[in-house]
């Protein structure tokens, strides 16, 4: 699977949610916002798997497992690129660049916009 093959899909479903929203009357700008609640959606059911897995809740005990948490947590991943794919064109671009930017914070010796795995050259 080539890097832009996940976009690919996830183009197809903004385009799919986009056709059916216009269907229904719903406007771009309201598609957005109903799409960014949407990842609170899901992120509250991963959240949901989290307490099932660990039995935390005394009335459910052990509902879910570490493999429901993966799939929701998957599920909130694959919502919000749909979201960011709904209102952005050039989604992947936009978050390859954010990416960077982000990773840049966190990584020591990683400046924004740097290859995954290339090394910054040492002092001379």
């Amino acid at each position: 699977m080539t890097a832009t093959a996940p976009w690919d899909t996830i183009g197809a479903l903004a385009a799919r949610f986009d056709s059916a929203d216009a269907a229904l009357g719903v406007r771009p700008q309201e598609s957005h916002v109903l799409q960014v609640l949407k990842i609170g959606e899901e992120f509250g059911e991963a959240a949901q798997a989290v307490i099932g897995a660990t039995g935390t809740n005394p009335r459910k005990g052990r509902s879910h497992d570490w493999d429901d948490v993966h799939d929701e947590v998957c599920d909130v991943i694959i919502t919000g690129m749909v979201a960011l794919a709904r209102m952005r064109p050039d989604a992947a671009d936009y978050f390859a660049e954010q990416l960077a930017l982000k990773a840049a914070k966190f990584l020591p010796g990683r400046e924004a916009g740097q290859e995954p795995g290339s090394a910054l050259p040492g002092p001379a």
